[in-house]
């Protein structure tokens, strides 16, 4: 078997054989194909798409191409959830502890930001000694022993897929929906998810700028699922404005906090409680959707989910009080709110722009190794379909430098649009795939 004829055969529009996936992968992973060999093939990829056996295939030999985690010596049943990445969307730091604290395990591994879309360990890495370096023992066993883990993904885990999104980052094939779906979908089968949840962003803040895009990534994961023996359940969601109110590390890990303890913005409390309902059903926590509903409401309520949360940062080595008064989280030396100049109806406020402009006051990274500010960042205290008067809070800037400080309002106040008339509000979610 050689490269050249895999790449020559995809090219030409023909099906690949599993036996040549596995192959391909396999060079890929211990550098036996060359940068530009794999190169080829992705752009083929991209240019003539995959079967959903194909695409299956790819994310088994992929998954399969470093260490696989065997959950089930821990824990009965593994859940996981992805969000495709979104701008305000800090929904693990509240889901994973309400669904802990309603009794189903939750073993996360989750990334950093990169670009306009905020990572969830940078966030939790704004509670001084939170750790999210686990080794693989450890992981187990804080997953075994208390039920709740959060930590970064091990370079063990999925190495192929580091290989080929490298090369899709540089190559232009980053758009194509098979390397898309099985990038994702690799990594949670070999962290040892067996029913996921995904949270699939539509909209200018998200990958996914149209539904019926986001409706195939959605479906050609879901068929991953059922081909590979999993449980997938795949959420539409609204990416067109921010998720609840803040945008930035600290600033969200406040929010999220306000959240668990049953505040917080009606928008993200909604959207958390949705997320943890499919999980507690897909994890057989609860025979339906209402009755799973029933359950994460109460957890919310009775504080049992804000302990979860407690206990997660004590476990991982977090200084507690930094939850327990989030006055002490990181907090900006510029702080400055931007009030209405006019009354009217919000008819848009750009997620992207809201995003990356939260990005250059430095809560975010440009490139891998920049640092970043967990004190900087974006409130925004509106909503599309809101209607404000003159002189009310539009949004605050949290700031770290005078001169990103004028640059943010300058772009804040243009990624908000005014109507006279009313507008719709945005929906939350478009649809469930199962």
């Amino acid at each position: 078997m050689r490269a050249v004829d895999i790449i020559i055969n995809k090219r030409d529009n023909l099906e690949l054989s599993k036996q040549e996936i596995e192959f391909f992968i396999q060079g890929i992973t211990n550098g036996e194909i060359p940068d530009y060999q794999a190169a080829a093939w992705a752009m083929a990829v991209l240019l003539n798409g995959m079967s959903e056996r194909e695409t299956t295939d790819l994310t088994l030999a992929m998954a399969h191409s470093g260490e696989v985690l065997d959950l089930s010596r821990v824990v009965s049943i593994a859940v996981d959830k992805h969000s495709t990445g979104g701008v305000g969307d800090k929904t693990t730091l509240v889901v994973e502890p309400l669904v802990a604290a309603c009794g189903l395990p939750v073993g996360k591994m989750s990334g950093r930001g990169l670009g306009f879309s905020g990572g969830t360990l940078d966030k939790m890495e704004s509670i001084p000694g939170f750790r999210v370096n686990l080794s693989r023992e450890e992981f187990l066993q804080k997953l075994g022993t208390e039920g709740l883990v959060l930590a970064g993904q091990s370079g063990d885990l999925a190495p192929a897929d580091g290989k080929l999104y490298a090369l899709r980052d540089v190559t232009g094939t980053v758009p194509s929906i098979p390397l898309i779906a099985s990038s994702i979908m690799s990594k949670k089968i070999a962290a040892g998810a067996q029913s996921i949840i995904l949270d699939v962003k539509v909209g200018v803040g998200a990958f996914m700028k149209t539904l019926p895009d986001a409706r195939k990534l959605a479906e050609m994961m879901a068929a991953i699922g059922r081909l590979s023996g999993r449980k997938v359940i795949a959420l539409l969601s609204d990416m067109n404005q921010p998720l609840g109110h803040a945008v930035g590390n600290a600033l969200e890990v406040r929010e999220a906090i306000d959240t668990l303890h049953g505040s917080g913005p009606d928008d993200f409390k909604e959207h958390c409680l949705v997320v943890a309902s499919h999980l507690l059903v897909i994890g057989d926590q609860a025979a339906t959707l209402d009755e799973a509903r029933d359950l994460a409401e109460k957890t919310l309520i009775n504080g049992k989910a804000w302990q979860r949360f407690r206990k997660l940062v004590m476990s991982q080595d977090g200084n507690v009080r930094y939850v327990d008064e989030p006055d002490r989280l990181p907090s900006a030396p510029l702080i400055e709110t931007i009030n209405s100049e006019r009354s009217g109806y919000l008819s848009w406020i750009d997620a992207r722009e809201i995003g990356e402009t939260s990005v250059e006051l430095g809560a975010g990274r440009a490139r891998k190794e920049d640092l970043i500010d967990h004190a900087v960042g974006v409130v925004v205290h509106h909503k599309v379909g809101d209607y404000l008067k003159t002189g009310e809070e539009l949004f605050t800037i949290h700031a770290n430098d005078p001169e990103k400080m004028t640059a943010a309002r300058i772009r804040l106040l243009a990624a908000h649009r005014w109507s006279d008339s009313p507008c719709e509000s945005l929906p939350l979610f478009y649809g469930v795939i199962q």
